[in-house]
């Protein structure tokens, strides 16, 4: 009751918050755009993180490291969960753009059938097959139990993932990016509240910390449902033709309508796949970092919370490159969406410096919120201090496979991913990695394959813009 009356405050002004991706200023639209989802995608990134520390802190190293053993084998799920929702986002983006509200409902409606069946199929998948998977990434025997009982429990949140994640695509289409900041806060709220209750008072550590994200999630999941469902018209795109601007998820039409349904898979699932195959290949540099002793493993866990929170706040310009690209291209506007991609480009390369440049100072102390072992503290350092100094180069990479997006363009631009983060990556890792077998040369490969990628996938950018009417 309380929620509802929370929602039923913000839901009428949530229309004048909406932002204009096809007409006025595009740096300044970008940015208002994207700050509420830089601080969305931050409160997701706090899921993990405060199942790391209360497990670091209250649940000891081993305990650490055994959820940490696990974190690129959740991403490699919910990676493509959000890049599911990113196709989403772009195909409501376009209709919105081209003023089809037939078309628009369709995909709200099979989105929504589409991304639960997604879900459902992947927490089955993950409880089935936990533990020959991490065993198969050589989990140290010492840390097993605890990964596979994290990781089976994490896999029950994943349908609540993939609704979330579709309807913050359907939401933020149309510009509005405030609801799903709002519906993050209060669920990371909880996700905190009941970690600490579940592990600090009922002593279920490693269970204790999955059961607070799977809650949590299912609150986060139902919160976008109940928005869904109260609807949205984005005022900012004028009625004319039919088309009113209405997005809202209807039960009683809902169904899978074949030509949006076809068009996910293109869209949808090379973007899954896409965001997928950063965490295949970063499995295998998982595998890599297992060779080490668990304090090292405990550190580069605690330490990739300082990355994930600096990607994910870069991805925010990535949403919003796409989002503006889609409507502008289904718009018309030609001019628009370069400008739209070189200025989401250059944001995200700022981010990454202002935040690369805090961890740099503060790293030491970061890492420590997780573990306050001095051997765990600078085996994540020597991590932190490479991601840092090389994090804005997966810019340019990010930015113009999301801009290839929005221009409805993802087969290409997903091989250049699997060719230069992926194929390279476990090439590196098993000629590179294998010779000197150290941190900093395992590590070392991440600025080399986004440079690599980046360069191809500018090539690609290029040749597709100037094709596009």
């Amino acid at each position: 009751m309380v929620l509802q009356m929370i929602f039923e405050k913000h839901y009428n002004g949530a229309m004048n918050t909406s932002v204009s991706l096809t007409s006025g200023s595009i740096s300044k639209n970008i940015l208002i755009f994207s700050l509420p989802l830089m601080f969305t995608n931050m409160l997701q990134v706090l899921f993990n993180m405060a199942d790391v520390m209360v497990a670091g802190h209250f649940a000891g190293k081993l305990a650490l490291a055994g959820v940490g053993s696990t974190s690129m084998l959740i991403f490699l799920f919910t990676g493509f969960l959000i890049g599911l929702g990113s196709g989403i986002n772009v195909l409501s983006a376009f209709y919105l753009g081209a003023r089809n509200q037939k078309m628009l409902d369709e995909t709200v409606g099979t989105s929504f059938i589409f991304s639960l069946i997604t879900g459902i199929l992947f927490m089955i998948t993950g409880i089935v097959f936990a533990r020959p998977i991490l065993i198969l990434m050589k989990t140290r025997p010492e840390l097993l139990d605890n990964a596979v009982l994290y990781f089976k429990l994490y896999m029950i949140a994943l349908p609540a993932s993939a609704i979330y994640n579709c309807g913050n695509g359907i939401l933020t289409s149309g510009g509005d990016t405030r609801r799903p900041l709002i519906i993050l806060s209060c669920a990371g709220v909880l996700n905190i509240g009941l970690n600490i209750f579940f592990v600090v008072f009922m002593k279920l550590s490693v269970a204790g910390v999955a059961l607070g994200t799977v809650i949590s999630q299912y609150l986060s999941a139902g919160l976008i449902v109940f928005v869904l469902c109260k609807g949205e018209k984005f005022c900012t795109l004028p009625e004319s033709d039919g088309f009113m601007g209405n997005v809202r998820l209807n039960f009683r039409n809902l169904h899978l309508s074949r030509n949006v349904f076809l068009r996910l898979i293109k869209l949808g699932i090379p973007a899954g796949f896409q965001n997928a195959i950063f965490y295949v290949a970063n499995i295998f540099i998982q595998v890599g970092v297992n060779h080490f002793d668990s304090a090292i493993i405990a550190g580069c866990a605690a330490s990739h919370n300082a990355e994930t929170i600096t990607f994910d706040c870069m991805a925010a310009f990535y949403t919003a490159g796409a989002s503006f690209t889609g409507q502008n291209y289904g718009a018309k506007k030609k001019n628009r969406i370069l400008k739209s991609y070189l200025v989401s480009t250059g944001y995200a390369a700022i981010v990454s410096l202002i935040f690369g440049g805090i961890f740099l100072l503060f790293g030491r102390q970061f890492i420590g919120l997780f573990n306050g072992s001095r051997d765990v503290i600078e085996g994540g350092y020597i991590r932190l201090v490479i991601m840092a100094l090389s994090m804005w180069i997966s810019a340019p990479m990010d930015a113009t496979t999301s801009a290839s997006r929005g221009l409805g363009k993802t087969a290409v631009p997903s091989l250049i991913i699997i060719l230069g983060s992926c194929i390279f990556r476990i090439i590196w890792i098993y000629t590179i990695f294998a010779h000197f077998m150290t941190v900093r040369s395992l590590f070392i490969l991440f600025p080399v394959s986004w440079a690599i990628t980046a360069f191809a996938e500018v090539l690609y950018f290029i040749r597709i813009y100037r094709r596009c009417q």
